[in-house]
């Protein structure tokens, strides 16, 4: 998908739908929720819904382990 194709707003919408699909969804894969809800979206978007989708799993992930802010072992924090 071309960056020009790309509506103002459409990031944040899409940002909102994979929180709520996840939401509903807790187990679900990202190949499901292509299926779901990338209608919604332009027809390339499913790459952005899938990163989307890991970005939001890795920060629940580091809320749940209490892992949210530090840079792990052996990695400076910058």
């Amino acid at each position: 998908m071309r960056d020009r194709e790309d509506k103002a707003g459409d990031l944040d919408r899409a940002r909102a739908a994979v929180a709520a699909w996840r939401g509903q969804n807790p187990e679900g894969t990202a190949e499901q929720l292509v299926a779901d809800i990338g209608c919604q979206f332009h027809l390339d978007y499913g790459v952005v819904l899938r990163a989307l989708l890991f970005a939001a799993d890795r920060h629940q992930a580091r809320v749940i382990t209490g892992a949210a802010g530090s840079a792990g072992p052996g990695r400076a924090r910058r």
